[in-house]
């Protein structure tokens, strides 16, 4: 038996589907929800820091801070292949923060990029047995995607 834990960091960021059918064709944004889902065996060795847990939350908070919510917060992420969306924040130059992707910005693209982000940081310690096991992404409060190993 394995033990699951989750922590999540939040951001507000701005995309665009340039495809879409409807209005989210516009740029627009989201305070999006980037949760790590994280398996593994509790840590039983005796006097570590980690006794008794995963991994500390604050390790995960970490990681996610550094790999996704300081990369996309208050930034637009664009698709490389959308060159009306890049034109319009190349204006503002260096006044504007983006972040230029290889995909769609889709809340089921960032989860999976995210995924990427966080996975090799993830470190078992005292043989516990670590490893991602998925990434949730709310992007509204009613809709969540989820990228799973």
């Amino acid at each position: 038996m394995t033990t699951i834990i989750r922590r999540y960091v939040e951001t507000d960021t701005g995309h665009r589907v340039p495809n879409h059918k409807s209005k989210c064709r516009h740029m627009h944004g989201h305070r999006y929800r980037f949760e790590a889902e994280i398996e593994g065996d509790i840590v039983e060795q005796s006097g570590v820091s980690e006794e008794g847990m995963l991994m500390d939350f604050s390790d995960v908070s970490s990681i996610l801070m550094e790999h996704v919510h300081d990369v996309v917060d208050h930034a637009f992420v664009v698709y490389e292949g959308d060159e009306l969306a890049r034109a319009a924040c190349e204006l503002m130059g260096d006044e504007h923060r983006t972040v230029v992707v290889p995909f769609i910005p889709t809340a089921e693209n960032l989860a999976k990029w995210a995924f990427e982000q966080v996975e090799p940081h993830i470190r078992t310690s005292y043989g516990n047995r670590l490893r991602l096991v998925a990434m949730h992404v709310r992007e509204t409060p009613k809709s969540i995607a989820t990228w799973r190993a």
